[in-house]
């Protein structure tokens, strides 16, 4: 998120919320009445098909927003569930929605905001419509830069490649004995 999105909607912020891990910051179909600003922690923006396994939609950590897509809805259209011990401060949408009526810089940053955002949701789309581990852990890591994240995060890989943590470790394993 770009610091010019965060100097806007800061200030405008009613609330800070402080959430615990497995806490909700909002559910699917609870009214919108605001948009989060992460601070602290991560939030999983998580649907559940019909057969109840679960899709990650985004993962936002600190300087990401969260329920930019639930700006002109009149019900989230998912749960945010915290990861880790999460902060995040609570923006009402109205502001959001003058902010973008009235204010042009303001307004640019949004739309270059949900630009890259839409970038990063293709990306993922693309990882996740591959057939194996080994194919979609390649796409990420091309996506990437060949960065693979610190040990303690691959488990947040595998959500995002939509594997298993064991299926993501197997193919660590693999890799490292051929």
């Amino acid at each position: 998120m770009s610091d010019e999105i965060v100097a806007h909607l800061r200030p405008r912020a009613i609330a800070l919320k402080t959430l615990e891990r497995k806490e909700h910051l909002f559910h699917r179909d609870d009214p919108v009445v605001a948009m989060f600003l992460v601070t602290e922690g991560c939030v999983k923006l998580m649907r559940y098909q019909e057969n109840g396994s679960p899709a990650v939609l985004q993962r936002s950590t600190p300087g990401t927003i969260v329920a930019e897509a639930s700006l002109f809805s009149g019900h989230y259209h998912c749960d945010a569930i915290a990861v880790t011990a999460t902060q995040a401060f609570a923006v009402p949408v109205g502001e959001v929605r003058r902010l973008l009526n009235e204010d042009r810089a303001f307004a640019l940053a949004w739309t270059m905001h949900l630009t890259r955002e839409l970038q990063n949701t293709r990306k993922r789309a693309e990882i996740v419509s591959l057939r194996t581990v080994s194919a979609r852990l390649d796409a990420w890591l091309t996506w990437n830069d060949g960065r693979l994240p610190t040990k303690g995060d691959w488990k947040a890989l595998a959500d995002e490649i939509a594997v298993s943590p064991e299926a993501l470790y197997r193919e660590f394993s693999r890799r490292r004995h051929s």
